[in-house]
């Protein structure tokens, strides 16, 4: 267990059902090794169809938790109508914060291009009807992902979860207002293009998560993820960008409450209200 960082973060995309966390007593007791370490709240973020249904329904267990619904670009090979209503009518959920995971995958070969980015253009539709961010899945498709969000009109805000782009896509997303979450692999000391890219993404456009059970950071690198790893990512981000890590946290922080509107959303949870 890290030591508990002096400013509390929020894990802005995980996975406990994936983690293994079905029950609610499985999912608090994560939230609590989570919280003992800083992590106050956490998005737990759907897979597929089944997972969405799991998803809508966990946010309900505990108070720190809050969801994202979508369909992941790898599973978009099959995308019919009353799966789009469903995960429609869950996204709109109050406790669904965020459409997503969606976007593209160009590593896998799980979905086709065309299948994968009609199912992205539906899910940006969605996200500016629910005025929800829109929270994107982008492996080895930077440029299709940018010139859709340009054709099809991005929503108000969009996350590029798990960033994976050098200093120049941090650029291009920064002139947008896109927001760059980074996960375990910024703490690789081999992955020098990313870790150059978080050195100058701009402080306002900021997250951080876990993306667990994946990705874990150093120095639990190939172990299992889950959110109570987090602070050793924001500790290491922190003496990378040359910032002090309890502000570092309170800036992810309020980054978060902003992109999710915890601070003005009645029916929200802020950390003052448990």
């Amino acid at each position: 267990m890290p030591a508990p960082l002096a400013s509390a973060v929020v894990d802005a995309h995980t996975h406990l059902d994936a983690c293994g966390f079905r029950t609610p007593e499985q999912v608090r007791a994560a939230l609590d090794r989570a919280q003992r370490a800083g992590v106050e709240r956490v998005v737990t973020v759907a897979d597929d169809l089944d997972s969405a249904r799991w998803v809508a329904e966990a946010v309900t267990w505990d108070d720190r938790l809050f969801g994202a619904i979508a369909l992941h670009p790898t599973r978009t090979s099959s995308f019919e109508q009353d799966v789009r209503a469903e995960l429609a009518s869950m996204a709109a959920g109050a406790r669904i914060v965020a459409v997503g995971e969606t976007g593209l995958d160009y590593y896998w070969d799980y979905a086709p291009r065309a299948a994968q980015l009609e199912a992205f253009e539906w899910h940006i539709d969605l996200a500016k009807r629910l005025d929800k961010p829109l929270m994107i899945h982008d492996r080895d498709a930077h440029d299709d992902i940018l010139a859709m969000l340009a054709t099809c009109g991005a929503p108000a805000k969009v996350i590029f979860h798990c960033f994976s782009g050098d200093a120049a896509m941090v650029r291009r997303c920064r002139d947008e207002g896109y927001l760059m979450s980074f996960a375990g692999p910024v703490t690789f000391r081999n992955a020098r293009e990313l870790r150059a890219a978080a050195r100058v993404v701009p402080r306002d456009l900021l997250l951080v998560e876990t993306d667990a059970p994946f990705l874990a950071p150093h120095p639990f690198r190939g172990r299992p993820n889950e959110p109570y790893c987090l602070p050793y990512t924001v500790r290491d981000l922190a003496e990378l960008r040359g910032d002090d890590a309890a502000e570092l946290a309170k800036s992810l922080t309020d980054n978060t409450e902003r992109v999710f509107g915890w601070r003005s959303s009645p029916g929200l949870v802020t950390p003052g209200d448990r």
